[in-house]
């Protein structure tokens, strides 16, 4: 850091930045994302488009005995699946070809009753879907059931979606959402990279046909070296996780070695969306009462290391117990007239 001082920021490959009430503003980690509810693709009361490959469920009925088709207490008015064909057709007995691709269940219904005008009085048809084929979504990657979702079965967000095709792999004993990362493409572009976390903290976005979700571990890991109670690796626990959070997790500062005016976090830049950027050196003063509020506000980033140095005494005290320790063997040598070789010091 006195390297630092004395040099130009462009000497240096990194920044240096003081956490201050002045300085936190721009680092103060996300907030919980909070959205409106998720705005389904389709239209009320299920208007979608019926396409090639679709399989639908026809029903006729006439309010009528001796009629064509029975009444709707009396079976017989199934006439079993229908495939779209590919020119965008189904053929039903007593009414013929139908043209279906592009209408929605409404307006086939009433495209089947029309062509069975003079043919039927007052007919009641009912087409519901049976198989969806294109109003799918796929989903892949660390997921219990991957395959095709259909987006009319109540699926209208990735979270929907991913639900509904089981959750992810292992079920919730197989680590925490903070763990898992979506990747979304639509027309064979990434719309969404997120945590599975903060697609449930707020960030979910409604799914349209064709979209491709793929789950993968993607462990958020930072690192805490220096004179704490435990230092390594510590998997971050949720979205949003403090500085002051961070130290927490691995029992504080240890109170006999630390230096409360070096506490650092050093940042690796983000060069593959910004070639630019540089890292990042962050100090915080623990020895100002407001350093804890600023450490507070401080947002910690997966890849993190946070460094904690030693206090000055204590390397002072290092050096004398090493000292010590040397002349303590030479008492001892000289009591027994024992020859060792020492190292030079």
């Amino acid at each position: 850091m006195g390297g630092a001082a004395g040099t130009t920021t462009e000497a240096l490959p990194f920044d240096v930045i003081d956490l201050t009430p002045t300085t936190i503003a721009a680092y103060q980690q996300p907030a919980s994302i909070d959205r409106p509810s998720i705005t389904s693709s389709l239209s009320a009361g299920g208007q979608v488009a019926v396409a090639p490959g679709d399989a639908l469920k026809v029903r006729i009925f006439e309010p009528y005995e001796g009629s064509i088709f029975p009444t709707i207490q009396k079976p017989g008015a199934d006439f079993g699946v229908q495939r779209v064909l590919d020119d965008g057709t189904i053929n039903i007995p007593f009414v013929g070809t139908v043209q279906v691709a592009g209408l929605s269940l409404l307006q086939i219904e009433r495209r089947i009753a029309q062509q069975l005008s003079g043919k039927a009085q007052d007919p009641q048809v009912i087409v519901e879907f049976v198989a969806d084929r294109t109003h799918t979504i796929m989903i892949s990657g660390d997921i219990k059931n991957p395959g095709r979702v259909s987006i009319l079965e109540g699926v209208r967000s990735v979270v929907d979606a991913i639900n509904r095709a089981g959750g992810p792999a292992g079920g919730p004993g197989s680590g925490a959402p903070n763990q898992i990362e979506v990747v979304v493409r639509r027309q064979g572009q990434v719309i969404l990279t997120a945590q599975f976390s903060e697609l449930l903290a707020g960030g979910d976005i409604a799914v349209r046909k064709g979209d491709e979700i793929v789950l993968r571990p993607n462990s958020r890991v930072f690192t805490v070296l220096g004179a704490v109670v435990k230092s390594g690796n510590v998997e971050m626990t949720k979205h949003n996780l403090s500085l002051i959070e961070a130290l927490g997790q691995v029992g504080g500062l240890n109170d006999l070695r630390a230096n409360k005016t070096g506490v650092y976090v050093f940042r690796m830049a983000d060069l593959q969306t910004n070639p630019a950027a540089r890292a990042r050196v962050f100090r915080l003063d623990l020895l100002q009462p407001v350093s804890m509020f600023i450490g507070q506000q401080f947002g910690l980033q997966a890849r993190d290391v946070v460094y904690v140095t030693n206090a000055p005494l204590y390397e002072y005290d290092k050096i004398l117990t090493s000292i010590y320790r040397t002349f303590s063997i030479i008492s001892v040598i000289r009591s027994t007239g024992t020859a060792v070789s020492l190292p030079a010091f």
